[in-house]
């Protein structure tokens, strides 16, 4: 079944749940704890080497770091910390993201502001708000081709990953109504990202569904615990940040090397 389609059917399910989607959205939203975004969103990974690379992550909540108090705690510090390890150079790096930007937002409103000409290395994520507006698959994919056209126009040449879709169907502070909904419209979107970047160069997409039972017994940690991997039932812990950004490095260095 082709996205359009699974789309579409989705939507004609989905519609006459809007009402109870509404309520309970707005619920959770009154009930869900405001985080800050982290502070410090740049910084430089010494691990006295001889090279340095520079990496820019950009994106939407989780990108800015929205469940811990520093950038260096959060995904993009553990993306940078171990792809230092792995490729034995310093890293120079920075974060451009926003808490509740879609990819049209980031096109409009982040892009333009990047300050750096050159880089090595961008890695986003995104694809939650686009989900939670439920915008369409179509309009997804366009946004998506304007965000990537965007960036090769700034910084040609230079490798571009996204990161996996977030885990909409495990987040504990949603209802089963929305992980249902949105969670199934979040791995439509995926999808189609996949479909757009598997023949562009240089840019790859980290395909893997997150399971928080599948992380649990890869890292030895209490089986599904919900609490351990969130800071406020919908944001990444440190601890989720941590696996995520260091799952998110081994991909990068996988194409590079």
């Amino acid at each position: 079944m082709n996205n359009k389609l699974k789309y579409l059917l989705g939507t004609l399910v989905s519609l006459p749940l809007l009402p109870f989607l509404y309520v309970q959205g707005k619920s959770i939203r009154e009930k869900v704890p405001k985080l800050p975004e982290a502070k410090e969103p740049k910084g430089f990974v010494n691990g006295n080497f001889d090279t340095t690379i520079n990496i820019l992550s950009i994106g939407e909540s989780t990108i800015a770091g929205v469940g811990v108090d520093f950038h260096k705690n959060g995904f993009t510090g553990a993306v940078v910390n171990t792809l230092s390890t792995e490729l034995k150079k310093n890293v120079n790096w920075r974060v451009y993201a926003k808490s509740g930007y879609t990819v049209a937002k980031i096109c409009e409103k982040i892009i333009p502001k990047i300050e750096e000409t050159t880089t090595d290395i961008i890695v986003v994520g995104m694809g939650a708000n686009d989900a939670f507006t439920l915008n369409s698959p179509k309009k997804w994919g366009s946004d998506l081709e304007e965000l990537i056209t965007l960036l090769q126009n700034k910084f040609p040449g230079t490798p571009l990953f996204f990161t996996s879709m977030p885990p909409i169907k495990e987040f504990p502070a949603f209802t089963k109504l929305i992980k249902f909904v949105i969670g199934n419209l979040v791995e439509i979107l995926g999808e189609r990202l996949q479909a757009i970047t598997k023949n562009k160069k240089n840019v790859f997409y980290n395909n893997e569904v997150i399971s928080l039972e599948k992380w649990s017994k890869k890292h030895t940690l209490p089986n599904n615990n919900s609490k351990i991997y969130f800071s406020d039932g919908v944001h990444p812990s440190e601890l989720t940040y941590n696996i995520w950004g260091k799952e998110m490095a081994l991909f990068i260095t996988s194409k590079i090397r």
